[in-house]
């Protein structure tokens, strides 16, 4: 089963703001924050509200609605900036945050590739709901149609111990594709951690300085 994140459809631009953005006193980005959270969808495919990885639960000031909210009454992963306003947010700029699935090696129907990344950090939600990845991958403006990187989560191997506390290692596979590789564009990923399924998980990334591995408990 094909699981490939394609870049041109996952990168999201999230706004940035210069350093005269950033006023004094009670300016509009005075009071701006930047977290990862859940975005709850009401039946009109609205966003109404946010839940952020630190736990703070908010209803929007205005409903939010974006080309990538395409399913009603559903949650999406989303990375976004806002202005906290007592239980409200008033949101700035939100980008939806892929959630990807766990394949087997066994049953990945394709040839796995380590192309290298730019590799910045990995982390647990506090909720301990999500493994996040924050790479920075190469890419560049190509005239071939067939140029699209490739991203997806592989599972090569289970460990269990003689207390029966499972380790999983996962390798993030990432296929250049033939874009070129003129500049950094960043990329974050989220794991639910359920599908992970084990006690503590250990992911390998190839990166430009190196091979990394990220080692995280889950439970």
């Amino acid at each position: 089963m094909k699981k490939f994140l394609q870049l041109i459809v996952i990168i999201t631009v999230l706004c940035s703001c210069s350093k005269d953005a950033y006023e004094k006193g009670e300016g509009k980005y005075s009071l701006m924050r930047g977290d990862f959270a859940e975005a709850i969808v009401n039946s009109s495919k609205q966003v109404t509200g946010i839940i952020t990885d630190d736990g703070d639960e908010f209803t929007l000031t205005v409903p939010y609605t974006a080309k990538w909210v395409t399913t009603a009454d559903t949650t999406y992963r989303c990375m976004l900036y806002y202005n906290k306003m007592a239980d409200k947010a008033e949101v700035l700029s939100m980008g939806q945050v892929p959630c990807v699935g766990i394949t087997p090696l066994s049953k990945f129907d394709h040839r796995l590739v380590t192309d290298p990344v730019k590799f910045e950090s990995t982390w647990m939600s506090k909720s301990g709901r999500y493994l996040n990845l924050s790479l920075l991958l190469k890419t560049g403006v190509t005239d071939d149609s067939t140029a699209v990187q490739n991203l997806a989560i592989v599972s090569d191997t289970v460990i269990t111990h003689p207390d029966n506390k499972r380790i999983r290692h996962l390798i993030l596979h990432h296929d250049q594709a033939n874009v070129p590789e003129y500049y950094s564009t960043p990329v974050y990923i989220s794991i639910p951690t359920q599908r992970i399924d084990a006690d503590s998980v250990r992911i390998s990334i190839n990166s430009y300085s190196g091979e990394v591995e990220a080692k995280h408990r889950i439970r």
